[in-house]
């Protein structure tokens, strides 16, 4: 077994070796790490020397900062790449600020999703087609946003077979358990859509529909609080959406246009705050390599518990051939009917040594549909203006974005992406 983190200076590492090594009988591998900073690089080569040791099996780890030296015949290729963000997260926030787009995270829709799409995309399918050429017969695991167009991209220039992975549909479903106060193992739920906009189209405990129940206890103020904006969304739209209330409220139009809204429906922090990602992204980097260094030094216990991600299941169904089942991006293929075909949506994915395996879901109620449409179109258009080389395209892919045209008009948007790319010029190709 030969797994290939690229992007591997994030501590996001230290939780998939765990995942990966508790597997039962995957004794034996290899840990190929890549990423660009050597310094980063050697930490977490260290790290995961350190949970090898931990676990006691015959792992080794191989690293570098040419990904071409290491990660050829990979098994598995797990991405989850940053490209420039540190140095462009307060522009991507600033510059938009100017013209009355208030994010809160702004790293998969709006002009800071737009503007890491053209940063990262260029980016990725290089590492794409040195994939291709050493390592055909792999799977890439993609962790980076956004998501969706990071996933799109690939399935356009590759046939190697990729699933975006991400952790807020098994997230959000304990969330949901422990809001309802019912055990996560009898809670029943189904769930479809878009990444970061998947929704929970059945919630049901021991055969009782618990839709009613949240809408009750929504009621409470102090309940309400806890996740604002996706259960005041649920009250309209009918369904309750997978991602943090701060991330859904910048990929519809209804909260973030005003400050009376914002003022009125987000919360601090992942609940709505602006600017939140902007303001506290490089305390956490330096706080995550301080972390990184603890538990090298052994200042701090590293923790060998399993978590829920995915990577990890995907690998033990596939190398054990014992089947399970996850909820992953991937093409759609008719999976969800009224959602535009060869786009990417997020479903429920049998694994089994035949690897992916996406699961029929059917129509999404229409409004829901409606809304996971809105920004597939930005998707669209964004991936296909770096494939094409094309600025007027990625231009008009930030006028399709809800948010931004609900507080801009077209000549507005039009200023502030040029203002954004002129800003951005050494961190992206030129488009032309």
């Amino acid at each position: 077994m030969k797994i290939s983190i690229i992007g591997a200076g994030s501590m996001f590492t230290r939780h998939l070796t765990v995942d990966i090594l508790s597997i039962e009988g995957l004794d034996d591998g290899v840990f190929a790490l890549v990423d660009i900073d050597p310094k980063r690089l050697e930490l977490a080569h260290k790290l995961v020397e350190m949970v090898i040791a931990k676990f006691g099996k015959n792992w080794k780890v191989i690293s570098s900062t040419n990904r071409r030296e290491v990660i050829a015949d990979s098994d598995f290729v797990i991405n989850q790449i940053e490209v420039a963000g540190l140095d462009t997260v307060r522009m991507e926030y600033g510059i938009p600020l100017k013209y009355g787009v208030k994010q809160c995270i702004g790293d998969t829709m709006g002009p800071g999703g737009l503007f890491k799409t053209l940063r990262t995309l260029p980016a990725w399918l290089d590492i794409v087609r040195d994939i291709e050429e050493l390592a055909p017969n792999t799977t890439i695991l993609n962790y980076t946003n956004p998501m969706s167009a990071i996933t799109l991209a690939t399935t356009r220039v590759t046939e190697v077979p990729i699933v975006g992975l991400c952790h807020s549909v098994q997230g959000t479903s304990r969330k949901l358990a422990d809001m309802l106060g019912v055990p996560y193992e009898e809670l029943k739920w189904e769930c479809a859509g878009i990444n970061h906009m998947a929704w929970f189209t059945t919630l049901e405990h021991q055969g009782r529909d618990m839709y009613p129940v949240l809408k009750e206890k929504m009621k409470d103020p102090e309940f309400l609080a806890l996740d604002p904006v996706r259960l005041d969304a649920m009250l309209y739209l009918g369904y309750f959406v997978t991602e943090s209330s701060g991330h859904f409220s910048e990929y519809i139009p209804y909260y973030r246009k005003r400050q009376d809204l914002i003022d009125q429906h987000c919360g601090t922090g992942y609940e709505g705050e602006t600017g939140f990602y902007a303001t506290q992204w490089p305390t956490w980097r330096a706080n995550t390599d301080q972390d990184i260094q603890d538990l090298i030094s052994g200042k701090k216990e590293i923790s060998l518990k399993r978590s829920y991600e995915y990577a990890a299941l995907i690998i033990e169904a596939m190398a054990k051939n014992e089947p399970t089942v996850i909820y992953g991006n991937v093409k759609n293929t008719g999976l969800i009917e009224n959602l535009p075909q060869d786009g990417i949506v997020e479903v429920a994915c049998m694994i089994n040594r035949n690897g992916i395996n996406p699961c029929y879901f059917g129509r999404l109620p229409e409004q829901l549909a409606a809304l996971n449409r809105s920004n597939m179109s930005f998707f669209e258009l964004s991936v296909e203006a770096v494939l094409q080389k094309d600025r007027d395209m990625a231009m008009r892919a930030l006028m399709m974005d809800p948010l931004t045209a609900a507080v801009c008009s077209l000549s507005e948007i039009k200023e502030m992406f040029d203002e954004l790319y002129e800003a951005e010029k050494d961190y992206i190709p030129e488009l032309y």
